[in-house]
């Protein structure tokens, strides 16, 4: 199964490849913000990127750094058994993605411990600024909470 998802992955990567005239943020990192999309929607904050996909959940410690053809693929967590009521634990997962301009595709390969399976989530295609669309599943409401140029000047 673990070979399955890194395929899956691999699939993802040479899916998202193709050639884009649009420049990645010039500090190397996601852009902050809501990002939304059908059955999908992601929150990034200075401190956590939350990724919604259908009635389930991720999330990653701190900000995403992207690689210079603007994928990443990193370690982080999620609840596949989140609605209509969360029934834990949350589990491993690896969230791989592309930004190209102001869409990004990303994916959860989520190792989930509870039924010894691999499970993965998405593709999905989200837009900085848009609207998520989950119905019926409610995305969290987190504030998004950024360093304000002043603040980080000083640290």
């Amino acid at each position: 199964m673990i070979a399955g998802a890194l395929a899956f992955a691999a699939s993802v990567a040479v899916a998202c490849s193709s050639t884009s005239s649009s420049p990645l943020p010039a500090d190397g990192l996601l852009p902050l913000g809501n990002w939304g999309g059908d059955s999908s929607a992601m929150i990034v904050s200075d401190t956590a990127m939350h990724l919604h996909i259908g009635c389930t959940y991720g999330d990653v410690s701190g900000r995403i750094a992207l690689n210079a053809d603007g994928t990443f693929d990193l370690a982080g967590s999620y609840m596949l058994r989140a609605y209509p009521v969360a029934v834990g634990p949350s589990v491993p997962a690896r969230f791989v993605g592309r930004l190209v301009g102001s869409t990004l595709t990303v994916s959860a390969i989520v190792n989930d411990t509870v039924q010894h399976t691999t499970v993965t989530r998405g593709p999905v295609s989200i837009t900085l600024g848009a609207s998520p669309r989950l119905l019926p599943c409610p995305i969290c409401r987190r504030p998004i909470l950024t360093l304000s140029p002043r603040s980080s000047a000083t640290q």
